[in-house]
């Protein structure tokens, strides 16, 4: 297989980190950039760095999932890293893949660790942050559902932690931004989960795991203050997205 990695990129009105994301990957052998027909200065940019671009029409979409599909198939090579407007890649996260893909056991996906960041700090201890976006362009495919995975065919690995092997997200996450998000990730995924039948043991103990994997498990206890209230809002969001299949099925 040809050795070589496209990187691929969807955007709409990314112009806030887009410059920044473009340098770290401007090593690469391709850049793909699959625009939802921003309206800010994001295609311009995207030239200025001579990406590749190519354009899924917006429609109603307000999730980035349904242009998945068509931005990976819009990459030139057979491997392909997928990386967000707002995530950085480090050095040597691309030494790492170009050694890798060159070894003859490689896997056909890799899981590839992420720094996050919560109320202007970098969260510690997110053991479980990792994201499936290094794989085999050929036989993948990307569900269009809100905080999908794609499905690769083959065998998947992780990445072990090694310093700087990693994404690095930028996205500060405010409590304004982790809300508002929340408000409309949670309408997205009512209607992928409208076979569930809902009650109130669910509404207690959903929340109640997700707190505790995300404070315990995941190691949130590390982040002090900071990260109790990060947990509170992940079990937040269970309990919202309970509370709004139950609501619909009211309807």
């Amino acid at each position: 297989m040809e050795q070589k990695i496209s990187v691929v990129i969807n955007t709409y009105n990314a112009e806030l980190h887009l410059r920044e994301v473009l340098e770290t990957v401007k090593d690469f052998d391709e850049i793909v950039v699959c625009d939802m027909e921003s309206t800010d200065h994001t295609m311009e940019i995207a030239k200025g760095y001579g990406c590749k671009i190519v354009v899924f029409p917006k429609k109603n979409y307000k999730i980035v999932e349904p242009a998945r599909m068509f931005a990976i198939q819009s990459a030139t090579y057979p491997w392909v890293l997928v990386v967000d407007a707002d995530e950085l890649v480090p050095r040597e996260l691309r030494e790492y893949l170009y050694k890798r893909i060159a070894e003859p056991d490689c896997p056909q996906g890799l899981y590839i660790p992420r720094l996050n960041r919560f109320m202007n700090k970098p969260i510690k201890g997110r053991i479980g942050d990792h994201q499936l976006r290094f794989f085999v362009r050929q036989g993948t495919t990307w569900p269009t559902y809100i905080h999908s995975i794609p499905h690769v065919e083959g065998r998947v690995e992780h990445i072990p932690h090694l310093k700087n092997v990693m994404l690095v997200h930028l996205n500060e996450s405010s409590l304004h931004t982790i809300i508002e998000k929340d408000n409309r990730y949670s309408d997205d995924e009512v209607d992928k989960r409208a076979d569930k039948h809902y009650g109130l043991f669910a509404l207690f103990f959903r929340p109640a795991f997700y707190f505790f994997k995300n404070f315990i498990i995941d190691a949130d206890y590390k982040n002090g203050v900071n990260g109790f209230i990060h947990s509170s809002l992940k079990a937040f969001y269970q309990f919202l997205l309970v509370a709004k299949i139950i609501e619909k099925k009211e309807e």
